[in-house]
């Protein structure tokens, strides 16, 4: 069987270049690839194009490398937790294209399942279907999207083996298994790395045959990204 683990995160980013596309897993800040987005960060690459549901905050997660202007265009859902980024966007020094949710979740998979397009009604009426065809179905209008895809895909689970199969926890899995479907190479960071073989089955969301490079990442923070707490009554 393929062993595809890495020895360190420098060889898990190795071939990143100026001017790619990323995609980035993760579900506000859970869920995110922190060891490899804080290696990205120390690299001179940049007019990146960055997928990602969200942005980061300012100090943490995409923040980092919107903090070097490392980022020149944005494809996400989720923007308002990062301060820096707001900044760059409303100056003009980042562009930004916001997409409804669920578009950019099935833009993902759809990319990875090798479809180029599909009609959704999301977005119809508003800015987002500027530009886009749009066509009739069952009497209510739908705009064409494009699948995405890109050079990498970086993604986090909680479990993985040295197959490259991977196992999400929780809110982890809204965009990670996705975006693993839909990047040429793949890199994956799991808190749990087991000898092919031990992960059952029937629990696996990600095959490893979507999966190019594994790696045991160190020193998860797992921040909150709004913690809200009730008050003492």
């Amino acid at each position: 069987m393929i062993n595809k683990v890495v020895k360190s995160i420098e060889e898990a980013i190795a071939g990143v270049r100026s001017d790619m596309i990323f995609m980035v897993g993760g579900f506000g800040l859970s869920g995110i690839p922190e060891n490899c987005i804080a290696e990205l960060s120390k690299k001179d690459i940049f007019s990146l194009t960055c997928i990602s549901n969200n942005a980061g905050v300012d100090d943490f997660g995409l923040g980092l490398l919107l903090q070097r202007k490392q980022i020149k265009k944005m494809i996400s859902s989720y923007v308002g937790e990062n301060a820096e980024f707001e900044r760059q966007m409303l100056s003009g020094e980042l562009e930004v294209d916001l997409i409804p949710q669920g578009s950019l979740a099935e833009r993902c998979r759809a990319g990875g399942s090798g479809i180029p397009a599909f009609f959704t009604p999301a977005g119809y009426g508003t800015e987002v279907a500027e530009g886009k065809e749009v066509r009739e179905f069952n009497g209510k209008p739908h705009i064409l999207e494009s699948a995405l895809t890109a050079d990498f895909a970086f993604v986090k689970a909680c479990k993985g083996d040295t197959a490259g199969n991977l196992i999400y926890k929780g809110t982890a899995r809204n965009f990670n298994p996705l975006m693993a479907m839909a990047g040429k190479i793949t890199v994956a960071e799991v808190e749990e790395l087991v000898p092919a073989g031990e992960l059952d089955p029937n629990q696996i969301h990600t095959p490893g045959i979507f999966v190019q490079r594994i790696i045991q990442g160190k020193k998860y923070e797992k921040r909150i990204e709004q913690r809200t707490v009730r008050k003492n009554q």
